[in-house]
C-alpha cells in the first residue's frame, strides 16, 4: 500500500476551501461512497461525482471550512491514504467555494429508485422478495442489488417517474412485510432515494440481478449450479431444486399442531408416505414425504403461504427438503411411517401436543361438532378466501374413522367425488400491508 510520500496525493498551493477535490476514484463511484469518506470529519452537504474524462473524479462540500481542513490534514500525516474501494484517492482543496447547481441525487425525482436495506440480515434478502414488494406499486422493469459501503442496495428501475414516486413515498423508512421473508431472516428496513439512472444495464439474469422485460437474456455462470443445472429459469427467478419431501415451517402458531393435523392437511393432495416433526429456532418443523416429485410440487404451490386455521393462524411455510427418503425408526406423536401396513393410529385426542413457545401454551383446537357440517356461507362454489383455505371433506386417501377433530375455522378437507382443494390466492403485495 503506498504512503502519501510516495504519491502526488495533495497540492499545497490551493488555498482551503470546504470543497475538496478527489481524484483516482473508482469508476462510476457513488454519492454515499463520498459522503462514507468524509463522515469522520464532519457532514458532506453536497456531492459532485463522475467528474472528468475518465469519470474518476469527484468534488465534496463540506458545511464548514475546519471540517475540510481536519480531513486534508489528516490524510496529509497519515501513512494510510484515504481509500475508496481499495483504490487510493487523491485529496486537494477545490478552487471552488460551494458546489452550485448540483441537486443531490435525492432531490431529483427518476424513474430508478436506489434502495438501502437495513438490518443485521439485509444480505439475506432476495431479488424475489425484492420484486414482490415494489411490484405492488407498477411493472418493475429492472432490478440490480449490490453491496457498498452505506450497506446491501438494489436499483429499482420502474417505467416512469410517477410510479417510482408513489413507491418512495409508501415504502420509504417502512419494514419489508414479515410474511415474504424466511424465517432464519429478522426485520429490514427500506431507505429509498432516487438515483441518477434511467436505464439499468443487466446482461445476465442472476440472482443479483434480473430484467423483467427480456425474459431471453442469458443466464450468468454464476447462477449455474455443481450439477450443471441452472439455478434461474429463463424467467429470471432462482429454481428451486424439486424433490418429493417438503419442509414445512408453521408461523404464528396460536393452536397446537399436531401430526394427524398435518398429515390431514398434505394428504389432500396425494399419499403421504412419512411425516416428521420437530423444533427448530424458535418453531415448530416438519418433513412431509410424497412418493413422487409431482406430488409435493402441487402440494408446495397450493399450500405455500396459507393458514390452516382462520384468522392468520398456523401459517405454512413451504421449501423442498434435501432429503428424498426419511428414516422413521419409531411411530409416535412425532413421527409416523404410513408405508407400514397395519400399525396403529395414534388416538387424534390424545396425540394432541402442547408446544411451548415464547413462554406460552398452545392450547389444542377446540372441537368442532361435526365435519361434514361446513361453516356458514359454504355453497356448491366456495369463494376463494386469502391466507387460509376452504376446503372439502371425507378425503379419499385417509381411512374412515383416522380423522382428528377439527377446531374452528380450520381448513375443510378435499375429496367430494374426487374434487380438488379449492384454495384461495395470497393477495398481492399492498402498501398499506407494510409494516
Amino acid at each position: 500500500m503506498a504512503s502519501v510520500s510516495s504519491q502526488p496525493q495533495f497540492r499545497y498551493t490551493q488555498p482551503p476551501s470546504k470543497v475538496l477535490h478527489l481524484r483516482n476514484l473508482p469508476w462510476e463511484c457513488t454519492e454515499e461512497e463520498l459522503i462514507e469518506l468524509g463522515k469522520p470529519f464532519g457532514k458532506v452537504v453536497n456531492t459532485k461525482c463522475n467528474v472528468g474524462a475518465n469519470r474518476n473524479q469527484a468534488f465534496i462540500e463540506f458545511a464548514d471550512l475546519n471540517q475540510a481542513i481536519a480531513m486534508i490534514s489528516y490524510y496529509a500525516s497519515s501513512s494510510e491514504p484515504a481509500q475508496v474501494r481499495g483504490k487510493t484517492v487523491y485529496l486537494q482543496y477545490s478552487n471552488r467555494q460551494e458546489i452550485v447547481n448540483n441537486k443531490t441525487t435525492a432531490d431529483v425525482a427518476g424513474n430508478v429508485l436506489l434502495v438501502t436495506i437495513e438490518g443485521t440480515d439485509a444480505r439475506l434478502v432476495s431479488i424475489d422478495v425484492l420484486h414482490l414488494v415494489f411490484s405492488a406499486f407498477g411493472f418493475v422493469h429492472k432490478i440490480t442489488t449490490f453491496e457498498k459501503t452505506a450497506g446491501f442496495q438494489a436499483l429499482v428501475q420502474f417505467s416512469d417517474t410517477e410510479t417510482a414516486s408513489s413507491a418512495k413515498n409508501a415504502l420509504d423508512g417502512r419494514s419489508i412485510p414479515r410474511y415474504l421473508l424466511p424465517e432464519n431472516v429478522g426485520q429490514c428496513a427500506l431507505r429509498i432515494t432516487y438515483s441518477a439512472h434511467t436505464d439499468l444495464s443487466v446482461k445476465f439474469q442472476s440472482h443479483r440481478s434480473r430484467d423483467y422485460t427480456n425474459p431471453y437474456l442469458p443466464v450468468a455462470p454464476s447462477a449455474i449450479d455443481a450439477s450443471g443445472q441452472f439455478s434461474v429459469g429463463i424467467d429470471g427467478k432462482k429454481l428451486e431444486p424439486e424433490s418429493n419431501v417438503l419442509l414445512a415451517s408453521i408461523e404464528n402458531m396460536q393452536y397446537s399442531v399436531t401430526l394427524d393435523v398435518l398429515h390431514m392437511v398434505f394428504s389432500a393432495f396425494g399419499p403421504v408416505q412419512k411425516i416428521a416433526m420437530f423444533d427448530k429456532n424458535g418453531g415448530l418443523q416438519a418433513l412431509i414425504q410424497y412418493p413422487d416429485v409431482q406430488t409435493a410440487v402441487v402440494a408446495k404451490e397450493a399450500l405455500e403461504g396459507h393458514c390452516i386455521y382462520d384468522g392468520g393462524f398456523c401459517k405454512l411455510h413451504i421449501s423442498y427438503s434435501r432429503h428424498t427418503d426419511l428414516s422413521i425408526k419409531v411411530n409416535n406423536d412425532r413421527s409416523r411411517d404410513y408405508t407400514i401396513p397395519n400399525t396403529p393410529m395414534v388416538n387424534p385426542e390424545s396425540s394432541v401436543l402442547v408446544h411451548q413457545y415464547n413462554g406460552s401454551q398452545y392450547p389444542p383446537a377446540p372441537p368442532q361438532p361435526a365435519m361434514h357440517q361446513p361453516s356458514g356461507g359454504w355453497g356448491s362454489a366456495p369463494p376463494a378466501v386469502p391466507q387460509s383455505m376452504s376446503m372439502m371433506h371425507n378425503h379419499s386417501y385417509m381411512p374412515a374413522g383416522t380423522m382428528p377433530q377439527m377446531g374452528p375455522g380450520m381448513m375443510q378437507m378435499p375429496g367430494q367425488r374426487g374434487m380438488p382443494p379449492h384454495i384461495g390466492t395470497m393477495p398481492p403485495t399492498r402498501p398499506d400491508r407494510m409494516q
